[in-house]
């Protein structure tokens, strides 16, 4: 697995060593040792989540306070944009954002640590997302970062408007939001 330090501390891009033969391909989409060894870290994870969008749906950009959880994100079938923002107070990296295609054709996966905003826009007609969780989802302690606040200035690659929920539209700027100190 190679491991590559993003410009936000501690965010992660991984891509897991892949076997293709004319039968099809194998890799290891999770090994709790290569992760550690690679990331220096090995993370426990408590849930997994499974997405499915359609071509211009946004979804975030998303984090919990209190309960933050530490997600490793993997795109299975199509396309997606994914962003991450940090909120953690005290890191250099403090309101700045890092955004990559995962997808079902390059296998990455991108590790974003506890006390960052999640999100991500599908740039295929559909998506899915595999996601693991360092933390349970709690609603109560569930907040939205506005995925188009101008103080991010985030070069999301729309074509048109975005599929957005009314939470993810009802979102907070970085401004007002609670971050992590």
């Amino acid at each position: 697995m190679n491991c590559t330090p993003t410009a936000l501390e501690g965010v992660l891009l991984l891509e897991p060593q892949v076997f293709d033969d004319e039968r099809g391909f194998f890799f290891e989409s999770y090994n709790a040792r290569r992760f550690r060894e690679a990331a220096g870290f090995e993370p426990v994870f408590v849930q997994d989540n499974h997405s499915k969008s359609r071509r211009g749906v946004v979804r975030g950009l998303h984090y919990q306070v209190s309960v933050p959880q530490g997600k490793l994100v993997r795109v299975i079938a199509g396309a997606v944009y994914d962003v991450v923002v940090d909120l953690r107070a005290a890191s250099p990296s403090f309101g700045r954002w890092i955004g990559t295609e995962l997808s079902a054709a390059n296998r990455r996966q991108l590790w974003v640590p506890p006390g960052c905003a999640h999100g991500f826009l599908t740039l295929s007609e559909e998506a899915e997302c595999l996601y693991k969780t360092t933390e349970f989802w709690s609603p109560a302690h569930e907040r939205t970062l506005l995925w188009n606040d101008p103080a991010l200035a985030i070069a999301w690659p729309l074509q048109g408007e975005p599929i957005l929920s009314a939470k993810d539209r009802e979102g907070v700027p970085l401004a007002r939001a609670e971050v992590f100190r």
